[in-house]
């Protein structure tokens, strides 16, 4: 298993936040390159963000618009390890799955780090890849057809991913380079597989959340409420539709950054939509 992580040679950092450090990588005796995150499991909230995310990527069928998972390594201070999903003999994935649970984490646990191995996308995430282009008809309806195709599988294969925004959505250059980029939906440590035994169904729109989770700006009226179904992420999606069609932008108050995402104006205060129509459903727009 040690070997195996070490056939990754790493480039270069290209992304880091509160949750760890991206990194551009090789594989030994292969010219594609690889995107690895490290995941620092230093508090509970991490843990559980990391497995959900192992544990999503694990159960999906490759398709094209959802980012291709390698594997992922347990790093101890005995050293790196191999995980597999559900391999109830590894003492170290069950410690995991405690730490998930229990939300408690002690010294040993806190020493972890996992290390996911995925395909790398060379144009950067589609908030920016968007703001840098002029718009087209063609871009557009382009990615808003990927963008459907990508959730329509998702929620095909019992998963809700719950965060879905432009800032999540990757994005890669075709592989004739001449054609639209190909989006990668990403990021799913909040999302959900959802399975019979849950709702005895397997639709994922019979499967009812009450965790209000994602971002505000692209949460529907009844996440901010808290009861909702995969059709949230629908609503996330028209807002990414609307927000590329006319290329609306907010700043974000704790980045500054410039980020895509439709909104209300109440005064000098800006609205997300879904907490806006909780208020007044019956809200023009």
């Amino acid at each position: 298993n040690k070997r195996r992580m070490e056939k990754y040679q790493i480039l270069e950092e290209i992304g880091n936040g509160s949750f760890g450090k991206v990194y551009k990588a090789t594989r030994k005796g292969c010219k594609n390159k690889f995107a690895i995150k490290q995941v620092q499991c230093n508090a509970p909230e991490n843990v559980e963000l990391a497995l959900q995310e192992f544990w999503t990527l694990s159960s999906l069928q490759p398709h094209l618009n959802i980012i291709r998972f390698e594997e992922c390594f347990q790093q101890r201070k005995r050293g790196m390890m191999r995980l597999k999903h559900g391999d109830v003999r590894s003492s170290d994935y069950l410690d995991l799955v405690e730490v998930s649970i229990k939300g408690k984490c002690n010294a040993s646990h806190c020493a972890t780090s996992l290390w996911f191995v995925m395909e790398y996308c060379d144009c950067g995430d589609m908030n920016d890849y968007i703001l840098s282009k002029p718009p087209t008809a063609h871009l557009n309806s382009s990615f808003m057809l990927q963008l459907a195709d990508g959730i329509s599988f998702l929620h095909t294969s019992n998963v809700v991913h719950r965060d879905l925004k432009p800032e999540n959505i990757l994005v890669s250059t075709s592989k004739d380079k001449k054609s639209i980029p190909i989006l990668k939906i990403a990021d799913f440590g909040l999302s959900k597989v959802c399975t019979r035994a849950d709702t005895n169904t397997p639709d994922v729109n019979h499967h009812w959340f009450s965790s209000a989770c994602g971002s505000d700006f692209f949460m529907a009226p009844e996440v901010f409420e808290g009861r909702y179904t995969a059709k949230a992420d629908v609503f996330a999606l028209g807002i990414i539709f609307w927000s590329i069609m006319d290329r609306i932008t907010f700043i974000d108050a704790s980045s500054k950054k410039v980020l895509l995402g439709t909104y209300v104006r109440r005064g000098g205060d800006v609205l997300p939509l879904g907490e806006a129509l909780l208020d007044d459903p019956k809200l023009d727009i």
